[in-house]
């Protein structure tokens, strides 16, 4: 039987340690800087607007509520506090999505490469 030649368990667990502890630091690192935001946050409040305004729109029989929602009611919408936690992450691009929505444009964010 051949024996595997491999790093000592002393090396190997002191560079286990070492990279938990670099990841930890690197975790840390984005935690600080993005804080309870993520990185995408964008994004995810334009796609909650969208969404928002997409039901409303695919819901309103006499298109006077999709009239509004163009005419500025998006903007009262998120200022009320009615785009939900998606809107906090970035409320100018939770009202363009709402507006995008209302419109019946289609999504900024669909496809593979933006």
């Amino acid at each position: 039987m051949h024996r595997h030649e491999g790093p000592s368990r002393g090396k190997f667990t002191a560079a286990v340690t070492a990279a938990a502890v670099l990841a930890t630091a690197a975790a840390g690192v984005l935690i600080g800087r993005y804080d309870e935001r993520p990185p995408w946050g964008t994004d995810i409040a334009y796609e909650g607007g969208f969404t928002q305004a997409s039901r409303i729109r695919g819901y309103d029989v006499d298109g006077s509520r999709t009239k509004a929602l163009l005419a500025g009611e998006c903007a009262l919408m998120e200022r009320r506090g009615m785009g939900g936690d998606r809107a906090v992450h970035d409320p100018a691009a939770w009202v363009e999505g709402c507006l995008d929505g209302a419109a019946g444009r289609p999504s900024r964010n669909q496809g593979i490469v933006r």
